[in-house]
C-alpha cells in the first residue's frame, strides 16, 4: 500500500503563510515580475485558481479586474519548508520508504507500518498530513494505491473528485472508474505528443489502450509500450527499494539556460563557455570525466527555427576546462547560424565515468592537466567556503555573462538570499 503525497499549491502557500495570508482567501501568484510580463507563475493560491486563473499561466493572461500579491521567488525558503515537512515524515516512516519525487511531492510505501500504528492507510495519510498543518501550515492532498501508480492517479485524478481530497484505487477500483476516463493526458507519463500518437490510431481511453493490439503499439512506442500497457491495467511492478538501489548504466550531466533578451552570436558564445565552465567544476567536484559533449541552442522566439544541436567527442575523457570549453566553442560555431540570435542554450555532458578512466595523448603534456586539475579544486574549495561568487574568470565580468546572476538562483529562480 502506497501513498502519494503532494503540498498543496506549495510555493505559493508558503509565500501565503510567511504574510500571515490564508491561501485559500488569498490571491497571490508567485513569480518573478522583474522579468517581463510573459514571464511564468511557478505558483498560484487556491483562492485565485478559484477564480480561472492557471498555476502555469503567464503573468499578462490574468485577467485585469482580478486583484492579486505577486511574491518575487524564494527558493531557499521553499526547500527550507520542503526540509522541515520531510522531517515529519521521518517521525513516522523510515527513510528507507520514502521516496522524493520533488519538491513538494513523495512516494511513501506504508505496507508495513499499518499494523504496527493499527491504522489504515488512509487515517495514516491523515495523520501525516495533519502534523504537517500543524508544524507548517501547509495543507497536504493524499493519493492511495496498491502500487506507487495507483496511488499517483488516486492523487491526480480521483482526489479531486471526492470531498475530503484523498483519492484511493486498486488495480480493479481503476478499471471500474478510470477505463472511460478523459482526458488521457490527466494520466501521470502520459504527455500531449503520446496522447496524440494514440489518437492517429483512435485511442482515447485506457480501455482501448489496455485491449489494442500489444504488437500495434509495440510498433508505434518501442519499449516504452511496456509501461503504457501495464499502466492501462493499473499495474505498476517498481518499488521504492528498486527505484533506491537503481544504478543507471550510463549518467550524463547538464546545464540549460532560457535567456530573458535575444543573444547576438558571440554573446551567445560567452554564455555558452560560462555553463561549460561552470560544468567542468561540477564534474571535478564528483571526481568525474566526461568522454562527449552535446550543445542545443535555441533561436529567437520571433524566428520559429528548429534548434541547432550537435556533438563532439573529446579527444580523451577529462573534466579539464581549458579542453572542453575549446571543443564546445568549436562546436557552438559549427552549428548555430551567426546571423540569427539565440534564445535558449542546454550543454550536456555524455558518458560521465570515474576519474581513472582519463586517459592522455601524446599532444597534451599530464603535468599541466594536473595543475589545472588542481586549480579547479582550489576554486571549488573557495567557492564551497565563501560562496559561488567568491572567485569568478574574466569572462563572468563581461557584458552579457550570467554565471553571478545565477550563482544567486536555485534552480534557474531566485533563491530570496540575494
Amino acid at each position: 500500500m502506497y501513498l502519494c503525497i503532494d503540498l498543496k499549491s506549495f510555493y505559493a502557500s508558503v509565500e501565503c503563510i510567511e504574510r500571515g495570508l490564508d491561501p485559500y482567501k488569498a490571491n497571490l501568484i508567485v513569480a518573478d515580475l522583474s522579468r517581463t510580463e510573459k514571464t511564468i507563475c511557478l505558483a498560484a493560491s487556491p483562492a485565485i485558481k478559484a477564480l480561472g486563473v492557471s498555476s502555469r499561466c503567464r503573468v499578462f493572461e490574468i485577467p485585469k479586474n482580478i486583484k492579486y500579491i505577486a511574491a518575487t521567488p524564494r527558493m531557499a525558503l521553499y526547500m527550507e519548508y520542503s526540509a522541515r515537512i520531510y522531517s515529519v515524515y521521518l517521525k513516522y516512516i523510515s527513510k528507507e520508504d520514502i521516496h522524493v519525487y520533488s519538491v513538494d511531492e513523495v512516494f511513501i510505501d506504508v505496507t508495513d507500518y499499518l499494523t504496527m500504528y493499527q491504522m489504515s492507510a488512509k487515517e495514516l495519510g491523515i495523520m501525516i498530513m495533519d502534523d504537517i498543518v500543524a508544524t507548517t501550515g501547509i495543507t497536504a492532498t493524499c493519493g492511495i494505491g496498491t502500487n506507487m501508480y495507483l496511488a499517483k492517479i488516486a492523487l491526480d485524478i480521483t482526489a479531486k473528485h471526492v470531498d475530503d481530497h484523498i483519492g484511493y484505487l486498486t488495480e480493479e477500483l481503476f478499471c471500474e472508474t478510470l477505463w472511460d476516463y478523459r482526458p488521457l493526458t490527466d494520466f501521470w507519463r502520459i504527455g500531449p505528443g503520446t496522447a496524440k500518437r494514440l489518437e492517429s490510431i483512435g485511442i482515447f481511453t485506457m480501455r482501448q489502450i489496455a485491449m489494442a493490439d500489444e504488437d500495434m503499439l509495440y510498433k508505434m512506442f518501442g519499449v516504452d509500450a511496456e509501461l503504457l500497457i501495464d499502466h492501462a491495467w493499473g499495474v505498476e511492478p517498481t518499488l521504492i527499494s528498486d527505484i533506491k538501489t537503481y544504478s543507471p548504466t550510463s549518467n550524463s550531466i547538464t546545464s540549460g539556460q532560457v535567456l530573458d533578451r535575444d543573444y547576438a552570436h558571440d554573446e551567445g558564445r560567452l554564455i555558452v563557455k560560462e555553463m561549460t565552465d561552470l560544468l567542468c567544476l561540477d564534474l571535478v567536484a564528483r571526481e568525474c570525466v566526461t568522454e562527449s559533449i552535446t550543445l542545443h541552442i535555441g533561436y529567437s522566439n520571433a524566428l520559429k527555427m528548429a534548434p541547432a544541436h550537435g556533438s563532439t567527442r573529446l579527444p580523451f575523457p577529462t573534466s579539464s576546462a581549458r579542453i572542453i570549453v575549446e571543443a564546445v566553442e568549436k562546436l557552438y560555431d559549427k552549428i548555430k547560424d551567426k546571423n540569427f540570435p539565440m534564445r535558449r542554450a542546454f550543454v550536456y555532458f555524455n558518458k560521465i565515468v570515474p576519474e581513472g578512466y582519463e586517459q592522455y595523448n601524446m599532444f597534451v603534456d599530464p603535468e599541466d592537466l594536473k595543475k589545472e586539475h588542481n586549480m579547479q579544486k582550489a576554486i571549488i574549495d573557495i567557492k564551497s567556503k565563501y560562496g559561488k561568487n567568491a572567485i569568478l574568470k574574466g569572462m563572468n565580468l563581461e557584458e552579457g555573462a550570467k554565471t553571478i546572476e545565477r550563482n544567486a538562483q536555485i534552480g534557474g529562480h531566485r533563491s530570496g538570499e540575494e
